[in-house]
C-alpha cells in the first residue's frame, strides 16, 4: 500500500507551510488513471495525521473523469481504466485528463 508513504509526503508538506496552525481541510483532486486509491488515502489520512495539527482535518478528494483523445479518428472519450483503447478500436490514444493527483486547497483555523 503505496498510500501510506503519499500521505505522510502529504502531511509534510501541509505541516511545512501551515506554521503550526490547526488545519481543518485538506482539498485534493486525484485523477482514476493516477495509480492511487482514494478510499485507500482516506483511511491513511485518519491514521497519519493523528497527534498532528491535521488530527481531524476533512479530506475531501474530488475524482475527475479521466478523458482520453484518439489521435486515429480525432474521438474525445471517457477513460475509466488503464486499457487506452478508443472506440473505434486505435490504440493511438493521448491522455488528456485521469493521471492527476493534485493538492488543490488547505484550510487552516
Amino acid at each position: 500500500m503505496h498510500e501510506l508513504s503519499i500521505v505522510q509526503s502529504l502531511i509534510d508538506a501541509v505541516l511545512d507551510r501551515t506554521g503550526g496552525r490547526a488545519v481543518t481541510g485538506v482539498n485534493l483532486r486525484i485523477g482514476p488513471l493516477s495509480g492511487v486509491l482514494p478510499d485507500a488515502l482516506r483511511f491513511c489520512f485518519d491514521v497519519a495525521s493523528a497527534g498532528t495539527t491535521l488530527a481531524g482535518a476533512r479530506l475531501r478528494i474530488d475524482e475527475p473523469q479521466g478523458r482520453g483523445l484518439c489521435r486515429t479518428c480525432g474521438n474525445d472519450f471517457a477513460l475509466t481504466d488503464m486499457f487506452l483503447l478508443c472506440p473505434c478500436g486505435s490504440a493511438d490514444v493521448e491522455v488528456v485528463t485521469g493521471r492527476e493527483f493534485k493538492l488543490v486547497s488547505v484550510e487552516v483555523a
